[in-house]
């Protein structure tokens, strides 16, 4: 599956070969998965095809589990503000009322009328977080979860079925067939560039495997954040669902619980913490980080096309897109040819006073504008390099005679900021690129098939 996508596709789950009926741990045989008729989750009732919740459990808001407050970290008498959030999750889960693919399409259908209903309150939460249009909004935020919602109902009861295989020697009078399982409690760690859509994504194949799922909306993302946490649990069961808030210290504390699968979407370095956190309990993972992307141009090509198509996703969401390209290698002569059509690609996107511009995004905070101002002062400005911190606004902006050695060369910069490195060769290209980490995605421009299909 796609990795965006990550617990989607029929995932989490285990895919258990089995030869003979499945039995637990202690060797007794397995219970078969609960009848509808025994489905209904702990303080629930009947409602059509889904289950109609009671009001929120003590120590809730909305179904939300608020946290970090001192009013609501945690019920009066415990240490652990999760301890019991958890356990009415696994309980429910344990339930068996997350299995049927009636109770997940259910699921499924009321994300999707999330989107329909509150399209107008989710755009102003990312207008006041990252100054979105509603283009950009609809385009990368609300269309793509809904596209994501649609495949996994269309697709549900096929990526249910068990998968029939061969047997082999050791297996020859047995019946064998795959059977995907949920995994039980996951957690997904959201980020805050799509704050949106990167929750709602690994949300939908959480929930389309019929799991439980505890969402961590990032804390950054203020005004998405609080409409995850107030609004969206009215659309889902609460008994198998529930938004926490906090910053790194809270999600530290959340990270101590054993979870069966965890999702993350973010920075290589938090990633690590959430491995090592995810280790202690051998908990399996999908880490969706970040990385320094490559645009090789060659001397093959038309400038201004590759200006239109770098320029427009460079500076898509402020250049705050983990597969946007991160840096551009050329030679000095494409570089000569490719200034002048990437300063007219952006004029033609962002107007002659981008900052006055409503389809450009704004820097997040005010700790990543002070960040990405800093790298300003790497090698040289060719267009662009204005910044205003009242407004959280850097200017798309090309940088040249940058040296491989330079911060903006060695951090992924996640900001509208676009440094050109030359290079002699396609082969000089490819050998810059080894050297460093993998990226997450590579960009080529040529004319030569060469380029693209054989290095």
């Amino acid at each position: 599956p796609d990795s965006r996508a990550g617990l989607s596709h029929a995932e989490p789950h285990d895919r258990q070969r089995l030869g003979v009926p499945s039995h637990t741990e202690d060797g007794t045989p397995a219970a078969p998965y609960p009848s509808p008729k025994r489905l209904k989750p702990p303080g629930a009732t009947r409602a059509g095809v889904g289950w109609e919740t009671s009001p929120a459990l003590p120590g809730t808001v909305g179904g939300a589990w608020r946290w970090g407050a001192p009013t609501h970290a945690a019920p009066p008498g415990r240490m652990d503000p999760f301890a019991d959030m958890l356990q009415r999750l696994r309980e429910a889960f344990d339930s068996g009322c997350t299995r049927p693919a009636e109770f997940r399409a259910a699921q499924l259908k009321g994300l999707s009328r999330f989107l329909q209903e509150n399209k107008q309150l989710l755009q102003e939460a990312l207008a006041q977080d990252l100054h979105k249009s509603a283009f950009e909004s609809e385009v990368s935020e609300i269309s793509i979860s809904q596209n994501e919602i649609n495949s996994a109902l269309r697709n549900l009861r096929a990526w249910m079925k068990d998968e029939k295989v061969p047997t082999n020697l050791a297996t020859q009078l047995d019946s064998a067939f795959i059977r995907k399982e949920p995994f039980g409690l996951v957690l997904v760690i959201a980020p805050w560039n799509y704050p949106l859509n990167l929750s709602l994504e690994p949300l939908v194949g959480a929930l389309a495997a019929g799991n439980c799922v505890v969402l961590k909306p990032s804390e950054i993302s203020k005004s998405t954040e609080k409409v995850l946490a107030e609004v969206l649990p009215r659309y889902l069961d609460q008994s198998c669902f529930a938004v926490v808030l906090g910053g790194p210290q809270e999600t530290g504390q959340l990270l101590e619980h054993k979870f069966d699968y965890i999702f993350f979407t973010g920075s290589p370095r938090v990633g690590k913490i959430v491995m090592a956190a995810a280790a202690k309990h051998l908990t399996p993972v999908t880490l969706e980080l970040g990385g320094k992307n490559p645009c090789y141009v060659d001397d093959n090509c038309d400038p201004q096309t590759v200006a239109n198509r770098v320029a427009f996703f460079r500076y898509f969401n402020s250049g705050q897109t983990c597969v946007a390209p991160d840096y551009i290698l050329c030679s000095p002569e494409m570089q000569a040819r490719l200034l002048p059509t990437l300063q007219s690609a952006t004029t033609r996107f962002y107007g002659e006073d981008p900052q006055s511009s409503p389809d450009l995004g704004h820097v997040i905070s005010e700790k990543n504008f002070l960040r990405l101002r800093r790298l300003l002062s790497c090698g040289r400005v060719a267009i662009g390099g204005q910044s205003d911190e009242s407004d959280r606004y850097i200017a798309p902006t090309v940088l040249v005679g940058v040296q491989e050695m330079e911060p903006v060369m060695r951090e992924e910069i996640f900001g509208p900021i676009l440094p050109i490195m030359n290079v002699r060769s396609l082969d000089e290209a490819i050998e810059f690129i080894r050297r460093r980490e993998k990226p997450l995605a590579l960009y080529a421009f040529s004319n030569s098939s060469q380029v693209g299909l054989d290095r």
